[in-house]
């Protein structure tokens, strides 16, 4: 990453720890209001004076020659009672920009980081809520590797939890259809277990008397036994590569698919349970409710103690979240077996397994795990983060982040272009939350169709001579766009209303528009070669860039110019502030401000129609420094870059 401000922080403060008693936070760089007043602000001789005694202005005037012999600095001025003014070369530092001759920094600061997220259940279809998840969890990820991390991406798949039993109940009692008959169903398995499991459901309220069969049915498929085991295997299995072909449609992959089975066969939660034993992290109650229950006491919780075994001798979710965030962190002693399971172009999608396999390959053992979970989970998420601490590991505790996020509602007009009508009595409502109990169950696949449908809509009639391949290729590049800057946006526990007509405009604050701003510069330096000849890369050279003069533009175009360059190189700053607030919204906003800036840049100062060379060489290298920078924000928060829109 280039940090060009973090740079200049530590040059300072070299020139001005000889002269002052200064510590790190009291060395803070600020933004003047106007560039016309400077570059970057320093307030620190305020925060200074009253540690030594002494006025402001006096001490900003001690500072003033020891910062003007900083290299990349024009000049230093002294402002108002105290403040320090830096005004940058301005030809170097767009040299340096463009050229990316800027000091790079290498950032990392774990071992290995793991990012859980998705995490569907492989008993039906994806919904849409699903999405949300995965393209917070993505675009994290994507921001931490172009930090410099090693970044390892984790799916778990409750191969045996109640809602997979569900299903196989459906196929085996209800339905009396075999292994075999599940094998031979045509369509998508995902779509099929949609419906079974909503009459599975109604099926087990209506008849309270199944759920002893049902019980029966989750013992087996817990042990691994009968027909019972070999249906959820295969179901679990499939659906899995159908949610992983829908994230695909977002370009969201993963490294590997820890297995609910893998983790009850290799007795993780056994040596789990040693360990919260052994450190005395639980205790077995001898009196009161949970009486024969082995407990955890709490702390900062209305709730005192947290049942992580029942009294007949069952472990709850929260006891198997602790065994595999111990065996995540690398504390467990215990690794799952691989297999491969998804070849996606040349990277492998590992799944575990109990059953000893050829391949040397590990997963787990990270230094920080970040678990992509929405905010219904945060006091499940907090009993594990407690476990850890009462095992003693204080220090994994505190690198294990709940990245929590509010839920996916529709707008009333969203619901009508999926063609659901509005729940009677609450046709007034602006959103409606999705929930398939209610009868909004919202496939994620059918919510992409109808979402590419629509932008193909907008493509053909923009478009109508390309290739309907070519149009169906951008139509999805938009609809892909659309949907994750729309997911991001908004801070992560805002609830989020989707509105396809507002995802898709490219006038708004859209992924739409973010790529046809980049379309747009794409489509001017093509018209540069085809008309002027002009190739854009032949001018970005060393030599080409000692030649710009800044002050062949009048004041305000320089000004205007230098706005943007200044702004686009603070990107790197942003993807930091955006990883360490977990707000990838600001992210988002950002590069939403960039191509408004560059949208009313262009709009002023057009490229292809201004005959002075050298003005419209300091136009290029604008529009090109931008264009790099584009392309990288695009690329973190996972945006397609079409070639025409």
């Amino acid at each position: 990453m280039r940090l060009w401000r973090k740079s200049l922080k530590e040059k300072i403060r070299e020139q001005l720890v000889p002269l002052f008693p200064l510590e790190e936070a009291e060395l803070e760089l600020t933004q003047p209001p106007s560039s016309k007043m400077g570059d970057v602000a320093l307030p620190f001789p305020f925060r200074l004076a009253r540690k030594i005694k002494k006025p402001p202005r006096h001490i900003a005037e001690q500072a003033q020659p020891q910062l003007a012999q900083i290299e990349g600095l024009a000049r230093v001025e002294i402002a108002g009672g105290g403040y320090l003014n830096l005004f940058l070369d301005r030809k170097k530092f767009i040299k340096e920009m463009v050229l990316g001759k800027t000091e790079k920094q290498e950032l990392a600061e774990e071992k290995k980081i793991i990012i859980e997220h998705t995490n569907i259940n492989p008993n039906k279809a994806a919904h849409i809520g699903h999405l949300r998840n995965a393209v917070l969890g993505d675009t994290l990820a994507r921001c931490l590797k172009y930090k410099g991390e090693q970044v390892e991406v984790q799916n778990y798949i409750d191969d045996t939890g109640v809602q997979v039993v569900d299903v196989v109940f459906g196929f085996l009692e209800l339905e009396r259809k075999t292994l075999a008959d599940i094998q031979a169903l045509p369509g998508k398995l995902d779509d099929y277990c949609w419906d079974l499991y909503t009459r599975v459901s109604a099926y087990l309220q209506e008849h309270p008397q199944a759920q002893n069969k049902r019980n029966v049915y989750l013992k087996k498929i817990e042990k691994g036994e009968g027909e019972e085991a070999r249906v959820a295997a295969y179901i679990s299995r499939e659906i899995a590569r159908a949610h992983l072909e829908t994230m695909k449609c977002l370009d969201i992959s993963y490294d590997v698919l820890p297995c609910e089975s893998s983790i009850l066969h290799l007795k993780f939660w056994e040596r789990a349970f040693q360990l919260l034993q052994e450190k005395k992290a639980i205790t077995l109650a001898q009196e009161g409710p949970n009486k024969g229950c082995w407990i955890m006491p709490l702390t900062h919780r209305t709730e005192k103690e947290k049942v992580i075994v029942r009294s007949d001798g069952t472990v709850t979710y929260v006891g198997k979240d602790i065994a595999y965030q111990l065996w995540k962190l690398g504390l467990l002693g215990l690794d799952f077996y691989y297999e491969p399971f998804l070849q996606e172009d040349d990277h492998t999608i590992w799944i575990t397994t109990h059953q000893p396999t050829p391949h040397q390959v590990h997963f787990g053992g990270g230094s920080k795990v970040y678990n992509v979970i929405d905010t219904r989970q945060s006091y499940l998420q907090d009993v594990v983060v407690q476990g850890l601490r009462r095992l003693g590991y204080t220090q994994e505790a505190d690198k294990s982040i709940h990245f929590s996020y509010e839920m996916v509602a529709l707008s009333p007009q969203s619901l009508r272009e999926l063609g659901l009508e509005l729940p009677p009595g609450e046709e007034d409502r602006s959103f409606y939350e999705v929930s398939g109990r209610k009868g909004l169950g919202i496939k994620a696949n059918d919510f992409l169709d109808r979402l590419e449908a629509k932008a193909y809509h907008e493509v053909d009639q923009r478009n109508p001579d390309l290739p309907r391949p070519v149009k169906e290729e951008i139509a999805h590049q938009i609809a892909c766009g659309a949907l994750r800057y729309f997911m991001l946006k908004y801070t992560r526990n805002s609830l989020i209303v989707f509105d396809f007509d507002e995802a898709l405009n490219f006038e708004g604050e859209t992924g739409p528009y973010l790529q046809y701003t980049y379309v747009r510069i794409q489509s001017i330096f093509r018209k540069l070669k085809e008309r002027k000849k002009i190739v854009v890369e032949d001018l970005i050279t060393p030599e080409k860039l000692n030649q710009i003069d800044l002050s062949l533009l009048n004041p305000q175009e320089a000004d205007e110019m230098w706005d943007l360059i200044y702004l686009a190189s603070l990107l790197d700053e942003e993807v930091l502030h955006s990883i360490v607030t977990l707000e990838l919204a600001n992210l988002a906003k950002f590069t939403f401000n960039l191509c408004q800036k560059f949208n009313a840049y262009y709009h002023k100062y057009p490229i292809l129609a201004e005959p002075e060379a050298k003005i419209q060489f300091l136009r290029i290298i604008t529009v090109y420094y931008l264009q790099n920078t584009l392309s990288i924000a695009l690329q973190l928060m996972g945006l397609p870059l079409p070639e025409k829109m």
